[in-house]
């Protein structure tokens, strides 16, 4: 997984008083949980872009002013209600042996036979939660859509690999395609249909 570095200052002075300075002059007051006690810091509003504007996940190497470096992810974000400004960020410091849980977003690739046919493609989830030691967390995780026809769905247990395991049940549907009133049924798909007869064959509201 890509890593991004946020250069930081450590905080020494914490309080309503302090936070309200570093936010005037347009730095986050951030926290680091997850090793001997929480390390408070700030860093430049505009360094976590790149970290909180995209759908991508990524790991988060905090490098101090004193030298030292933290690698971390994010765990929690909180925007100002009115101006949507970044006012406080909440990291959590990880370790290579250790694992760690983390939303990944999924990708779909592949061409789908039912959506070529006017299916339509439902996904529930855009991201999926994951657990894993660091090295082994994915940028993404890649979902081929080529096999599924009008009816069918794609469960997360085809999904499986070694590298991370997923915290969702067996029967998480990632994926399907459903069938619309623009849909044509060719003989394949006709016997999905039968398989799938009720609500996944009744047409779609639209």
């Amino acid at each position: 997984m890509k890593s991004i570095t946020i250069n930081g200052s450590q905080r020494e002075i914490v309080g309503k008083k302090a936070t309200k300075a570093l936010r005037n002059a347009g730095q986050v007051p951030c926290v680091l949980y997850g090793g001997d006690k929480p390390l408070h810091f700030s860093a430049p509003e505009l360094a976590f872009k790149k970290l909180v504007y995209t759908p991508d996940a990524h790991t988060v190497a905090i490098t101090l002013d004193s030298g030292e470096t933290l690698n971390a992810i994010m765990q929690d974000i909180q925007f100002h209600p009115v101006t949507d400004r970044i006012i406080h960020i909440d990291f959590y410091q990880i370790f290579e042996n250790k694992e760690i849980t983390m939303e990944i977003p999924i990708r779909i690739v592949g061409s789908s036979k039912g959506v070529m046919n006017g299916g339509n493609l439902r996904t529930p989830y855009r991201k999926l939660k994951v657990k894993a030691i660091p090295s082994n967390l994915p940028d993404f995780i890649e979902v081929d859509i080529t096999p599924l026809k009008i009816g069918s769905k794609l469960y997360i247990t085809e999904l499986e690999n070694d590298a991370y395991k997923f915290l969702h049940p067996d029967n998480t549907v990632v994926c399907q395609v459903r069938r619309s009133r623009l849909a044509v049924v060719d003989a394949d798909d006709e016997d999905e249909d039968e398989a799938t007869e009720g609500a996944e064959a009744a047409p779609a509201q639209e």
